[in-house]
């Protein structure tokens, strides 16, 4: 007697129906802030001399062109300034810096389900990046981007799954005035997505005006205050070893208006940090560590991220290499430095050296973001839609990246081991006196969509089913993907009344 074996009604179609459909939070086999940290390419001895060599170049090289207002701030700390205006910082004042910084950092959303807690391994993967050209893959060409390319962004990562925070990916090339660009980006990022933002800023003096228009979209400056949803991404150094003096004036003026910022050091090793895997982590992280003596100074608690973005150079062209496997090994040794201190921590992956979304453009990102994933990075920067180095981003290749990233997800989930999974009751049920397979039993189905990432894109149909249904591409299926998001209203989009007032008091550009 042959036993049947059990099957859902409705057959093939039914079954990818029901795929289709959004999962409830608990039975979703992935999600955001899920713990990372199995990968660890750097001992405990490696990242004690990682941490001494970044003490001692703190204490003996220091860093240079701070801001008199930042000198101020730092000096009053406990740091020293020489005779050659260069700041240096005392072993104990780095380490109390550590001891009294924010172990768990909430970056908020405009909508509260979109925020994302910083903590131990939490992963997270977003954008990031200031590209000046918008990559259209159809036409295979790089064009320079505006403020529609940056709304349209916005408006696809709000609705990919695994795009869990927008940092400004270009810059609003169509817009000349420093301060309405920076304005235009506020706007055109939140009026497409209700995840966190990140963004930065042209000149100290913008903060203000992009503050109050925070303060109008917030309801009040004690509402933002108390759910700040943008961040700074600030560049307060220039590698190597030096302040960046407009941004640190800046950084002061977001410290002081309640928004979080991001300790930025984008060292290229080779050039502007050492060639060593090694030494470039150590200059990332001496840096940090003095732009948090310098976020503690100004106003203790602040919250900072640390983020340490060394990246590689191909020493035969002089070109930044975001997707070799250099790359991937800085970020992952960073990730750990992050978990050595036990700070929120952000670094780079997930960049493509490639110029469109093709295959070296898949295995360049894949790589990297695997790895800060398995390493427990709880921001993984500019992790989909970057190409040619940070020159251009794609919208196809921020979709394709959401397929992506929901790999590279399941493999920071890792293998759960319980009785459950280990499944003997399965295998005697089927193997004595069952079908002698598992397709179809109700433990196989239960957990196929618990255990399982299906890709939204990613074609595993057989040679014939490909054939038959005409060959589909898959950057034809994303651009596809891209026109049926845009076809709809954001769900980000302002209230009419905000969206008037926002519009009478600042020079918007995108059309209403």
């Amino acid at each position: 007697m042959t036993q049947s074996v059990k099957t859902r009604s409705g057959g093939r179609s039914a079954r990818r129906a029901a795929r289709a459909r959004a999962l409830p939070d608990h039975m979703r086999p992935i999600r955001p802030g899920m713990d990372g940290g199995q990968y660890k390419p750097l001992t405990p001895a490696d990242m004690d001399r990682i941490h001494a060599a970044a003490l001692e170049a703190l204490e003996d090289i220091g860093l240079v062109d701070a801001p008199q207002s930042g000198i101020d701030y730092m000096t009053a700390a406990g740091a020293i300034l020489g005779d050659d205006g260069r700041l240096r910082f005392p072993r104990a004042l780095v380490e109390d810096a550590i001891a009294s910084a924010n172990r768990t950092i909430t970056l908020f959303g405009r909508d509260p389900a979109q925020d994302l807690e910083l903590s131990g391994n939490r992963v997270h993967y977003g954008t990031a990046g200031a590209a000046v050209h918008l990559v259209e893959a159809d036409g295979r060409n790089y064009r320079e981007c505006g403020v529609q390319d940056l709304h349209d962004a916005a408006r696809i990562t709000d609705v990919l799954d695994n795009i869990h925070f927008l940092q400004r990916p270009m810059v609003c090339r169509d817009i000349a005035d420093n301060l309405e660009m920076d304005l235009n980006t506020i706007y055109a990022t939140c009026a497409g997505t209700t995840k966190h933002i990140g963004t930065s800023f042209s000149d100290p003096a913008n903060v203000g005006p992009c503050v109050e228009m925070l303060h109008m979209i917030a309801g009040g400056e004690d509402k933002w205050r108390e759910r700040p949803f943008v961040l700074n991404s600030n560049c307060f150094v220039v590698p190597p070893m030096k302040f960046a003096t407009e941004s640190c004036e800046t950084m002061e003026a977001c410290i002081h208006a309640g928004m979080p910022v991001l300790l930025l050091s984008a060292g290229m090793a080779g050039a502007t940090a050492p060639s060593t895997v090694a030494g470039a982590i150590v200059q990332a992280v001496a840096e940090c560590l003095a732009g948090l003596v310098y976020v503690q100074a100004v106003k203790p608690g602040h919250p900072a991220v640390f983020g340490t973005w060394p990246f590689g150079l191909d020493l035969r062209t002089g070109a930044m290499t975001g997707g070799s496997g250099e790359q991937a090994l800085l970020t992952a040794g960073c990730a750990q430095m992050h978990k050595y201190y036990d700070l929120p921590g952000g670094a780079a992956a997930g960049i493509a050296d490639a110029k469109l979304p093709d295959m070296q453009a898949g295995w360049e990102q894949m790589c990297s973001n695997v790895m800060a994933g398995l390493s427990g990075l709880n921001m993984v920067y500019e992790a989909a839609g970057m190409h040619a180095s940070l020159l251009g981003f794609c919208h196809e290749s921020l979709i394709l990246g959401d397929d992506l990233i929901g790999q590279a997800m399941r493999c920071v989930r890792g293998i759960e081991v319980n009785d459950e999974t280990l499944a003997l009751d399965q295998m005697r049920e089927v193997c004595v006196g069952g079908p002698g397979h598992y397709l179809g039993t109700e433990q196989t189905l239960g957990r196929m969509e618990a255990d399982h990432v299906y890709p939204a894109l990613g074609d595993r149909t057989s040679p014939k089913e490909w054939t038959e249904n005409g060959k589909p591409d898959l950057i034809e299926k994303a651009r596809q993907r891209k026109d049926e998001i845009l076809a709809k209203r954001s769900a980000a989009r302002f209230d009419p009344a905000l969206d008037a007032a926002l519009r009478a008091r600042f020079n918007i550009y995108l059309p209403a």
